[in-house]
């Protein structure tokens, strides 16, 4: 994953420890205050969130010691390859779009991180500039040309 994708999942894990879970333990106390559990939805709702977030918490730890950071800064070269920054243009309307090759945690398509395990960013590892691909989709077969290839 990329240094800035990285960054995130230690600053979402850092809010779910000190933020989070210590307002889900008041909140479990406080249900705990109004008697009956069997019948207290707030105790339940509490407890199912407290669930969610142990459960994300686990699953950050995980990813982040089993991360390998990349330095996207330190790569160069002129062909397609994880944390390369590119921009495409579709063949049919001639759109162009930009998109930064990312680890599947970090990926937002609305953002332009591109999962690399997405089809269209497996269609552009190794081309070049200039280079064609042409992407199987629910809609149909996409094609598309690269248009610039860039490490920032």
């Amino acid at each position: 994953m990329t240094a800035a994708g990285y960054n995130r999942l230690q600053e979402e894990l850092r809010h779910l420890k000190s933020s989070e879970r210590p307002a889900v333990i008041k909140a479990i106390a406080e249900a705990r205050e109004h008697g009956d559990l069997s019948e207290n939805a707030e105790y339940h709702a509490a407890r199912e969130r407290q669930s969610f977030i142990e459960g994300r918490v686990l699953e950050l730890e995980d990813k982040i010691s089993r991360a390998e950071v990349i330095d996207v800064s330190k790569l160069s070269g002129s062909a397609v390859k994880f944390g390369a920054t590119i921009t495409v243009a579709d063949e049919d309307t001639d759109e162009e779009t930009t998109y930064q090759i990312v680890g599947q945690d970090e990926s937002d398509i609305k953002a332009g991180l591109l999962s690399v395990n997405s089809p269209l960013a497996r269609a552009l590892i190794n081309k070049t500039v200039g280079d064609m691909v042409e992407v199987p989709t629910p809609g149909g077969s996409k094609s598309y040309e690269v248009v610039k290839v860039e490490f920032r």
